[in-house]
This record gives C-alpha cells, structure tokens and sequence, in this order.
C-alpha cells in the first residue's frame, strides 16, 4: 500500500540548514499536493509548506523566505530545504500527500515523521 518516508531531520545550531525528504511509493496514479507539516510540543500540527502537482507553492509566514519546497514528479519525493534555522522551528516535521489512487479514489497519507531540533 502507498506509503511516505521522510528523512533528513536531526540536531542542528540556530542558522543552520536541513533538508527534508520524503518519498512516496506503492500504488499511485498521481498526487497532486504534497507537503510538509510540523508539530512541536504542546501545539498543534501547522502546515509549513506544500507543493502541487503544477509546482505551486505556499508557505508558513513564519518560514517564508527561509524554507523552499520542491519536488521530483519522476521519483515522486518532495523535499524540504530548511535555511536559517531558528528554535522555534524545532517540530516532528510530517510529510503528506494528496493522491490519487489507481482505483481513482482520492485519498490522503501520512508520513512517520522525523524529529528537527534546533539549538539557540
């Protein structure tokens, strides 16, 4: 069945960079949004940015400028990269996926999720 994996999270000292990846595989027709969501303790899950299928892109406004979002349709992988890192942004960052099924069904998943931390 369709799943995602995400990598790339870890420890980094505010400034620094990251980049996010995470890779979607089993039986898809398509996706059309893919994207990228946090949640640090005690909050609750935020959209940091998303991508479709056309390369539209929108972002947090606490991230604009510092986060880029992209993806490889080939591969079917989004990626996150993560310039400027501040310690608010420390989260489990979850990728996610709007896609179509091969059966033609419209449905949503969910990635495991991997641990940012970000040191002042």
């Amino acid at each position: 069945q369709v799943q995602l994996v995400e990598s790339g999270g870890g420890l980094v000292q505010a400034g620094g960079s990251l980049r996010l990846s995470c890779a979607a595989s089993g039986r898809i027709f398509s996706i059309n949004t893919m994207g990228w969501y946090r949640q640090a303790p005690g909050k609750q899950r935020e959209l940091v940015a998303a991508v479709t299928s056309s390369n539209s892109t929108n972002y947090a406004d606490s991230v604009k400028g510092r986060f880029t979002i992209s993806r490889d349709n080939a591969k079917n992988t989004v990626y996150l990269q993560m310039n400027n890192l501040k310690p608010e942004d420390t989260a489990v960052y979850y990728c996610n996926a709007d896609y179509r099924s091969v059966f033609s069904r419209y449905l949503q998943v969910w990635g495991q999720g991997t641990l940012v931390t970000v040191s002042s």
